[in-house]
Formats: C-alpha cells, sequence, structure tokens
C-alpha cells in the first residue's frame, strides 16, 4: 500500500516565514532602489552639475516641509487629486457602458470605431483652452480635460474585455434559459473586471495629466499652477517639488489599485 504524506497542521497564530520573505525583500529592494536613487541624485548636484538645474533631494525635503507647515503643500494638492479623481471617475462611468455596448453592438462598433481611433489619437493637450473657453477656469474644465484623457481607456478595453469572452460559455448559459442579470453576473462581470481594473491603474497617470494640463493652461492653484509658477521664477527646486508630489500620489493610488485588484480577483 502507498504511503501518505501527512500534513501537520499550522498552529493558530503562527504565519510561514516563506509566505511573508517575499513581501518583505519586494519592501528592501524597493527601499534600497529608493536610497541609490536619492544618494545618486544628491551626489550629482553636490559634484557634477549645478545644482540650479537640478535640486537636490535634501532642497526638496526642506521646501515640502515648508509647504506643509504654511498650508500650501495641501491647498494646491487636495485641488489637483480633486480633479484627477473626478475625471478618472467620470471616465470610468462613462466609458465602460459604452464599451460594453459597442462589444454587443458589433455593427455600430466597426462604424464607429474609426472615429473613436481618430479622437482617442487626438492629443487632448490641444483641447485646453478650448475647454477653458467652454467650462472656464475653474474646477469643471479641469475635470473635464482628465475626463477626456481616460474615457477611451475605460472604453476600448471594457469592449475587449467583453469581446474575450468565451462564446461557449454564453451558448450555454442561454440553452440553460440563464436570465440576463445572472448571465451578467457569471459570466460577463468576470470577464471585464480585471480589464477595468487595468483601466484604473492607466486611467491614474492619465487623469493627473489632464489636471495638470488645465491647471498649466488657466488656473490660480494646484500643483501644475504651482510648477509652472515656480518655473517662471527659475524656482528649480519648486518645480521638482511639484512634480515629486505628482509622481508620489501617483503610487499611493496605484498602490490602491493593485490592493482592490489582488482582493476582487482572488480567484483567478
Amino acid at each position: 500500500m502507498a504511503s501518505v504524506d501527512k500534513v501537520t497542521p499550522m498552529p493558530p497564530g503562527r504565519v510561514r516565514l516563506g509566505s511573508i520573505m517575499p513581501l518583505s525583500s519586494v519592501a528592501a529592494r524597493r527601499l534600497i532602489l529608493f536610497f541609490a536613487l536619492v544618494a545618486a541624485w544628491e551626489f550629482t548636484a553636490e559634484f557634477l552639475v549645478n545644482e540650479f538645474w537640478s535640486s537636490r533631494p535634501s532642497e526638496i525635503v526642506m521646501r515640502l516641509f515648508s509647504m506643509l507647515v504654511d498650508g500650501t503643500l495641501w491647498r494646491h494638492t487636495s485641488i489637483t487629486v480633486l480633479e484627477a479623481f473626478a475625471g478618472l471617475l467620470l471616465g470610468a462611468v462613462v466609458g465602460t457602458p459604452l464599451g460594453i455596448w459597442l462589444a454587443n453592438a458589433p455593427k455600430a462598433s466597426e462604424t464607429a470605431d474609426p472615429f473613436i481611433m481618430g479622437l482617442y489619437g487626438l492629443p487632448r493637450v490641444a483641447l485646453a483652452p478650448l475647454f477653458i473657453l467652454w467650462f472656464g477656469i475653474g474646477l469643471l474644465s479641469k475635470i473635464m480635460m482628465s475626463f477626456t484623457m481616460v474615457v477611451f481607456v475605460f472604453l476600448l478595453n471594457s469592449r475587449e474585455g467583453v469581446r474575450t469572452v468565451d462564446p461557449d460559455l454564453v451558448d450555454l448559459m442561454r440553452s440553460m434559459r440563464a436570465k440576463s442579470l445572472y448571465r451578467a453576473r457569471k459570466v460577463l462581470i468576470p470577464a471585464i473586471v480585471p480589464w477595468i481594473l487595468a483601466s484604473f491603474r492607466l486611467g491614474i497617470g492619465l487623469s493627473l495629466i489632464g489636471a495638470v494640463v488645465g491647471e498649466l493652461v488657466g488656473s490660480s492653484r494646484g500643483l501644475g499652477w504651482y510648477i509652472q509658477n515656480a518655473g517662471g521664477m527659475l524656482d528649480t527646486t519648486g518645480v521638482f517639488t511639484g512634480l515629486v508630489v505628482l509622481m508620489v500620489i501617483a503610487m499611493l493610488a496605484n498602490q490602491m489599485i493593485a490592493l482592490v485588484e489582488a482582493r476582487v480577483l482572488r480567484w483567478r
């Protein structure tokens, strides 16, 4: 008789070492890379390049601290995050249903495809002056800029996600007389959720670009305005400070989407 290996149960409260090592090693590698880049930047500004052209991390940290103390960091960051988040959410709400509808209407999709790709390839930066004329220099024009940057990402990805659904599975559901809502819950939604989450990850950077471009064209606050104002005063540290804040926002938002993705797609 073949022997059966016994599996020793894990005592409550115990965690396998191998389950935490990958996470800790990734975090360690990221910290090492971060400090290496910061050290290289500081060294370059000290010995190789005039800091007027590149600033230096120590100066950026001091600027961030002063902005945090006087409240300007929150004032500029909050408005840019609001514009980008609203545009991203609006793009998801509009683009995803349109993509699903086009995937289920092949003739309409084939007819509209050249126009969709033409609008998608249009540099939205060129639309910024028009958006200022149409929606003013307030919040709405920046939200619409972010919206136009991301709506096509959601539309195209959701359309492609629906097209990847196995038609045999759909036919099986129909042969079993499954209701539309049941088919959508069991087949359609699981198929397009990874595509939608990927759209969010791509759209984070694009929505920030849209918000910043709108602020560069016409605004009185926001990180885009702060960067433009610092550049106009030849304040290199201010420019890099705004860029660093934008990068941190994108990194944090991307990590949030990654956590949601890991939780939602545990079945994969």
